[in-house]
């Protein structure tokens, strides 16, 4: 979950009310009463806060960024880090790739060619019930890899709000009801689904590239195009066992009276009008981005083995994808628009958008990651949970993903992974087996929450459309957080051992 309903009660609810007195409260109790290391009084100041951290983002007793900023002021306080040390967590590569990524998306929306690319998709379907559906899931997916997946939501509603309402002309409302659950759903699922395939996606992956490089400096970095070539097969197997599910709950009406005109399509297509020049230079620009990400780094194929343009620069050790993603953006600010009243393809009035509070919060969890570190509470929670290793990788991967998926039915994704990622990377070091493999699996399960309407903004946003039933989205939802438990252990164990050399009986070099 990134946030709450934005139409929600400002007041604030017994439970923030409650959170925001027991966090500091905890966090005090803790460093008086208990005494983790007498060795390094820092270990148990960094516990203190990180528990006073959580209490705050479980309940967001304040906005999950103003939480974000504890460790600015409680680390040196504390004594746990310097304040030079912990002010450049709030501003590094990672952020850089976030926002870069972010402002393409946000030129992709100024000038609508998101739209002409979920249309375009949708008439690529066809007009059959479950390849309406597939279509909407296809178009969804396919936008929440490169822009907000709430964003992508508000997006598809109109569409979808198109098909349904023809369809009840024709057949009747109570007749439709069922398959328009499905679409709906489809778009709010897709939407999660999709935002997992790409690093940009969904805040919780650039979170993992960060805290697991500050957890493992001496690892090879998780780069934009590794992550693709394993999370998209994943997310591509996931889309259509939804797509599965979600025809078989909620069927569509039978064939000899499904009524759809493909027109309705080409009609919202056509007031689109022939494409721009704004919208082909950020064609362009965004085709170049991914390529770029892509294609940085060497890759082999069979006996062919790409070189990575990287190579061509006398230091290509200087370059990360963060580079690339401002590098690309910054084009968009410089290229005249031919359009009346716009001076730029990308303005700052558009780019002020951006959004500065999940920043602030990547940083505070970047900042509580390192203190993990410096301080040395990661050394003793791997102490403390040396006990699991009696466990099979399986299993504990297993739990991992569905105490993760059902947590994230109530708290921010983000704030979950960045609360459960330097655990995660203690418990890998505690019971020898590569950090990847119980890191990765945490961190897309922090994306995989389909149960609540409150879980993500775009089962919020669904939700909100009226049209189905908190017990429709519960049902489907609660059989598809089960499935994707499944299905990224089962990844992690085979498709990570290709793309990321996971050994699960072994621990790598750089992470001893």
């Amino acid at each position: 979950m990134e946030q709450k309903d934005p139409l929600a009660p400002k007041s604030l609810t017994f439970s923030q009310k409650f959170g925001l007195a027991l966090g500091p409260s905890v966090g005090i109790l803790f460093m008086l009463f208990l005494d983790l290391d007498p060795a390094r009084p820092a270990v148990t100041a960094t516990a203190a806060a990180a528990l006073w951290m959580a209490i705050w983002w479980i309940t967001e007793a304040l906005p999950l960024a103003a939480t974000a900023l504890l460790p600015m002021a409680l680390f040196p306080l504390l004594g746990i880090m310097d304040g030079k040390i912990v002010a450049p967590y709030y501003f590094n590569e990672v952020i850089f790739l976030f926002l870069g990524g972010f402002l393409v998306a946000l030129a992709m929306e100024r000038w609508d060619l998101h739209k002409r690319i979920a249309l375009r998709i949708l008439l690529w379907f066809g007009i059959r019930p479950r390849a309406i559906l597939m279509g909407f899931m296809a178009a969804t997916a396919f936008i929440s890899m490169w822009i907000s997946n709430t964003a992508t939501a508000m997006m598809m509603i109109p569409i979808a709000m198109a098909i349904v309402w023809k369809l009840e002309e024709s057949l009747g409302t109570e007749n439709v009801r069922r398959y328009a659950v499905s679409i709906f759903l489809a778009i709010a699922y897709s939407a999660s689904i999709g935002g997992v395939a790409t690093l940009v996606g969904t805040p919780p992956n650039p979170a993992l590239v960060k805290i697991f490089a500050i957890q493992f400096p001496q690892a090879p970095d998780i780069t934009f195009s590794a992550w693709f070539a394993f999370a998209f097969p994943v997310c591509l197997i996931f889309l259509i066992i939804a797509w599965a599910l979600l025809s078989l709950m909620f069927p569509p009406p039978p064939k000899e009276v499904f009524n759809i005109d493909v027109r309705i399509f080409e009609k919202q297509y056509r007031e689109l009008g022939r494409m721009s020049f704004e919208e082909w230079v950020v064609m362009i620009d965004f085709a170049a981005l991914a390529l770029l990400w892509l294609l940085r780094e060497e890759f082999s194929i069979g006996s062919f083995t790409f070189p990575g343009w990287g190579r061509l620069f006398p230091y290509p050790e200087y370059l990360n994808d963060g580079v690339v993603a401002i590098s690309l953006a910054l084009l968009l600010f410089l290229v005249p628009a031919r359009r009346a009243g716009a001076a730029r393809i990308l303005n700052w009035e558009t780019a002020e958008k951006l959004p500065w509070g999940i920043v602030i919060l990547f940083g505070g969890g970047f900042a509580l990651a390192g203190a993990f570190k410096d301080s040395g509470l990661s050394a003793w929670v791997g102490a403390q949970l040396q006990g699991v290793s009696a466990l099979p990788p399986l299993l504990i991967v297993l739990a991992i993903c569905l105490v993760i998926t059902f947590l994230t039915e109530l708290t921010s994704n983000t704030a979950t992974a960045q609360i459960l990622l330097p655990i995660l990377a203690s418990l890998s070091v505690a019971i020898q087996v590569n950090p990847l493999l119980l890191m990765i699996p945490g961190a897309i399960s922090c994306s995989c929450a389909f149960m609540l309407p409150v879980a993500t903004p775009p089962n919020a946003i669904i939700f909100g459309a009226g049209r189905l039933q908190v017990s429709d989205m519960a049902r489907a939802g609660f059989i598809l957080n089960l499935i994707g438990a499944v299905l990224i252990t089962a990844a992690v164990f085979v498709w990570g051992t290709v793309v990321f050399g996971i050994e699960p009986g072994q621990m790598p070099g750089w992470a001893r």
